[in-house]
């Protein structure tokens, strides 16, 4: 077998595990749910199809035994259960076992998988067990209604050497409905020419079906680099008014690409029959003209309303090369910024058109391809689903996980690498968060517990937040464990904000008992890490026995973001713009009015601010009038003051290296378009390195 298509086959199983997982655990919730079913049905389909394509035979015939089984809850002859979901989720995490073992080249654990299998036949009557690899999905009444498609299937000539039987292909096809197959036999070359090793063969097919144009392409999933397909939507209404109103056989034949526009003008003249026409000049051969009128005579059967014929294409393009995009894109930003500077400083008006232009379409490219490179984050938050219900019964609590804005979409960068920290708060929340059921009703609360998942849009940021409604954070007990691990002096009243903070802390745990899923000292300081490495922020926010809520501020993409270019002296720097909202000058007079403290009045507001010139030890004087940036943090509005605020700045983020990495206040570096370098600065890290050396001086 290619490695191409086992490769693929690998990334398309880790998709189907998702939504069969995702559709189970939702049964377990509404049992009579039909969609859920279908849904769980066709991953389970698609598994079996595409396992026996890439020829690991043993894992097509274990989801035969599972799709048996929910072949016939689909019909009405056995209602899912919570017995079938727990022993569906075990299947799941054996099959994920077995397609591992595959790949590899190894067995997976015989024994496990004939207990499985004895456990979903006992599910089944006591006649003959149904074979659900021949039935079409959804039976009699699918082949009657639904949408028509055309669809040319061309394979590749080296296909059989890919160790690939089109046949197989088709087989799956006509599991999706009523499917008319017309074999072409035009390109087969004379038998003297002939290998037998290679496909000259192609088939078009009328395809009814309910199926969307998605499930059939997953059908040819795994060889659609290596074949010409085509599919098109003739018919989706299913309405009878004119039993001629479809295409004529001419039409058809150039609308498929099979005879030229000018070739069929000529033949209409004649008096015959199109089709017995165009054969007996070689125009079209027979095959042809026998799947053009296959197409008409099944449209005119469930159709008299004529419908425009359109084709989607899609295509799968695989992260790394997004990721090289990203950086082209990047490196374009750069460069346009160099020619920008180049022509404003030459005053040419017709080169300052051109650029205009290529800045223009340089924006537009940037937004394009950060849009491309963005997920929902609900395919995240259903993932968590199996793990708050496994841990919810190994702690012996009735958790429920509730999901909010899981359209909201987020860099698929930042996605991949949010889920350990996730896992990390949702661990923490059932474990340390929401009590057991008897503890619950003893506080006049309902028996189940909820833990909410929410994601949302604000400004250029997305906010996570994982919420619990358990017994909230105590307090005083995470003061006593600072204080023992000397994160706390004795005699230090902080507030209970700044306790809360204190969770985060390296080595600080609350928990009475190590076990495998906390109390080990390890965990909370790691989610803030993460958190930190990707240019966020996360806080805390508790209700004694109300609950708790972990809210985490994210920047969309880790790429480019639209930056704020200042001076301080003879370098540069970038403020994100995303959390500034104005700029204001410190003059003398407001320095003298402050009386040695760094503040400042807007508009009857005092608003703190830092010295970026002390904070970077910068030499040279401070002009005297000077700018204050000033942001909105988590603390509120604070102030940065530069020396020269220059303008907008399209930011391409470049990371520091290990050497720099640890650097207080600096989250990466960007290069301008004079080459020269400039720090991004980290407003929220900055000016609490700020408040804690200004607390320092204090005392």
């Amino acid at each position: 077998m290619s490695h191409s298509v086992t490769e693929t086959f690998r990334e398309e199983s880790l998709e189907l595990f998702s939504e069969l997982e995702t559709a189970l655990l939702a049964l377990e919730e509404q049992p009579d749910n039909e969609a859920l079913v279908d849904q769980a049905f066709r991953a389970l389909h698609t598994l079996k199809g595409s396992s026996g394509l890439v020829g690991f035979e043993d894992v097509a015939a274990f989801c035969h035994e599972a799709e048996a089984v929910f072949e016939l809850a689909r019909s009405g002859q056995r209602r899912v259960d919570k017995e079938l979901v727990s022993l569906s989720l075990s299947a799941l995490d054996h099959l994920k076992e077995m397609l591992s073992a595959c790949f590899e080249g190894a067995v997976a654990e015989t024994e496990q998988t004939e207990r499985l299998v004895a456990a979903f036949r006992a599910f089944l009557p006591d006649e003959e067990t149904p074979d659900a690899s021949t039935a079409p999905l959804g039976g009699d009444e699918l082949n009657r209604e639904g949408t028509i498609y055309r669809i040319r299937f061309r394979p590749g000539p080296q296909i059989f050497r890919r160790g690939v039987r089109p046949q197989l292909l088709l087989q799956e096809l006509a599991h999706l409905g009523e499917a008319i197959l017309v074999a072409q036999m035009d390109a087969v070359p004379a038998l003297d020419e002939l290998d037998p090793e290679e496909c000259w063969v192609y088939w078009d097919i009328i395809l009814t079906t309910r199926a969307d144009e998605n499930e059939i392409r997953d059908v040819f999933i795994f060889v659609e680099d290596d074949c010409e397909l085509t599919i098109q939507v003739i018919d989706d209404t299913g309405l009878l008014d004119d039993a001629e109103d479809y295409k004529l056989l001419g039409e058809i034949l150039v609308e498929k690409g099979d005879l030229p526009q000018d070739a069929l003008e000529q033949f209409l003249s004649d008096k015959k029959k199109l089709g017995e026409t165009l054969v007996e000049a070689g125009v079209v051969n027979l095959d042809k003209v026998e799947a053009a009128l296959v197409e008409q005579r099944r449209v005119q059967q469930l159709r008299r309303q004529r419908h425009v014929a359109k084709v989607t294409e899609s295509i799968r393009v695989k992260s790394e090369r997004l990721d090289k995009l990203v950086n082209l894109v990047g490196e374009m930003v750069t460069v346009q910024a160099r020619l920008s500077q180049l022509s404003s400083a030459r005053s040419d008006g017709e080169l300052m058109a051109v650029t205009e232009e290529v800045e223009r379409m340089v924006w537009d490219l940037r937004d394009l391809v950060l849009t491309i490179r963005m997920v929902p984050v609900g395919g995240m938050f259903s993932s968590f689903k199996r793990l708050v219900r496994d841990l919810g019964a190994d702690l012996g609590k009735d958790v429920m996980l509730v999901t909010e804005g899981g359209e909201t979409e987020l860099d698929k960068t930042l996605v991949d690498r949010l889920n350990d920290p996730m896992v990390h708060l949702i661990r923490n929340a059932i474990d340390h968060g929401i009590e057991t059921s008897a503890e619950r009703e003893a506080s006049g609360k309902s028996s189940k517990g909820i833990l909410t998942l929410s994601a949302a849009h604000v400004g250029a940021n997305v906010v996570l937040v994982v919420e619990d409604d358990g017994a909230g954070l105590d307090v005083a007990r995470i003061r006593e464990a600072a204080v023992q691990k000397g994160l706390l002096s004795a005699t230090a009243e902080p507030t209970d904000r700044e306790i809360s903070a204190l969770l985060f802390e390296p080595g600080l745990s609350t928990a009475n008992i190590v076990s495998n899923v906390s109390g080990r000292g390890v965990g909370m300081d790691v989610v803030r890490q993460s958190i930190d490495a990707l240019r966020g922020s996360i806080e805390i926010e508790s209700t004694p026995g109300q609950g708790t809520r972990f809210i985490i501020k994210l920047p969309l993409t880790l790429a480019i973001i639209d930056g704020l270019l200042v001076n301080i002296g003879s370098d540069q720097f970038i403020l994100p713009l995303s959390a500034i909202e104005e700029c204001v000058e410190l003059t003398a007079k407001e320095k003298a009015l402050a009386h040695g403290r760094n503040l400042i009045r807007v508009r009857g507001e005092t608003i703190p601010y830092v010295r970026l010139r002390n904070e970077f030890a910068l030499s040279g004087e401070a002009p005297e009038i000077e700018q204050v940036v000033i942001a909105h943090l988590d603390r509120g509005r604070v102030g940065f003051v530069v020396d020269h605020v220059v303008g907008e700045h399209q930011t391409v983020i470049k990371n520091l290296g290990r050497m720099y990495q640890d650097i207080a206040g600096v989250s990466g570096a960007t290069i301008l378009g004079d080459g020269r370098v400039a720090l991004i600065i980290d407003l929220t890290q900055l000016a609490d390195v700020a408040e804690k050396t200004e607390a320092k001086h204090c005392h």
